[in-house]
């Protein structure tokens, strides 16, 4: 049973990790494109408040599982 748990747990961090580099790069990617903008809507301020928060929530969540991405080689 513990070790179903122990990959189960494995399996979970992994997703969170994939979640976080994916997001980060959604992130970057409106952020610059709200940078270069001569006038940014609101909704490019919107989308990017959006993506840094999902972003920042991500890393709390893994720094409370205590992951690290030096760990997961892919």
């Amino acid at each position: 049973m513990a070790r179903k748990n122990k990959k189960l747990k494995q399996s979970v961090d992994e997703q969170l990790l994939e979640s976080i580099f994916t997001i980060e790069r959604e992130w970057k990617q409106i952020q610059s494109i709200v940078e270069k903008s001569i006038e940014p809507t609101e909704d490019g301020y919107f989308k990017k408040n959006i993506s840094q928060a999902k972003y920042l929530f991500l890393l709390r969540e893994a720094r409370r599982r205590k992951i690290s991405a030096i760990r997961y080689n892919k």
